[in-house]
């Protein structure tokens, strides 16, 4: 059974290149979710000057972060070709699901909010404070803290068995300290309670995943990097 597309196809950057046949999108499908599910958005109604501005750490959240999760569903998808261990696999599909969802939120709150889902400042820069402020790229040429490069996602592509295990593993580890770090700035940041609240669940239910990724490593005599 051929897995189901989890990208959108609206005008979010895409972090790396189409590797897999999934990774075309299926954005009015993930905004309709955010929609349903989390209809009122806003900080103190209906009204359009309660809704968060371009520039707010709200909407910077959204886009960022809609960003970050699907290169976690890109990852998942490819080691669920490149390895036959059941509990990878159960892993990686149910960090695809999870972050495929919220990321339909994401996108359904800057589509109610009639936000853009770019911005010409770049990544991170509604992190108030932080030193990837207005950064395209990290230092290791990642768009953001946490994200693999072209040449990690290659690597993940061409492994198998034990190998794309203890690599998926090590990338989706460094991946979540990433979100945390972001999730955990709109905990405190962000104004809308909703997005607020799923910020908050985000950082709790990495934790939980980057404990058992570390678990999972050490079976296989590795380590976080």
């Amino acid at each position: 059974m051929t897995e189901p597309d989890l990208t959108d196809s609206g005008d979010v950057p895409t972090p790396t290149s189409s590797r897999a046949p999934w990774a075309v999108a299926a954005a009015a499908v993930l905004a309709a979710l955010g929609l349903l599910s989390w209809l009122v958005a806003a900080p103190g109604g209906d009204d359009a000057s309660d809704m968060p501005t371009a520039a707010s750490a709200d909407a910077g959240f959204a886009r960022d972060m809609a960003v970050h999760h699907q290169q976690a569903v890109e990852l998942s998808y490819i080691v669920r070709d490149r390895t036959d261990d059941e509990d990878v696999r159960r892993l990686a599909y149910d960090i695809a699901q999870t972050q495929a969802n919220q990321r339909g939120m994401l996108l359904g709150w800057l589509d109610l909010w009639s936000l853009p889902k770019t911005s010409a400042d770049g990544y991170m820069a509604w992190m108030k404070g932080d030193g990837h402020m207005g950064h395209e790229t990290t230092k290791n040429g990642s768009l953001m803290p946490g994200m693999a490069t072209t040449a990690e996602i290659g690597q993940l592509g061409k492994a198998s068995g034990k190998e794309a295990e203890i690599l998926y593993l090590q990338l989706l580890t460094d991946h979540h300290m990433g979100g945390v770090t972001m999730a955990r700035a709109c905990a405190e940041q962000c104004e809308v309670p909703q997005e607020r609240r799923l910020a908050q669940g985000m950082v709790q239910g990495q934790r939980s995943e980057m404990e058992l990724m570390a678990d999972m490593l050490k079976e296989r005599g590795s380590a976080p990097r």
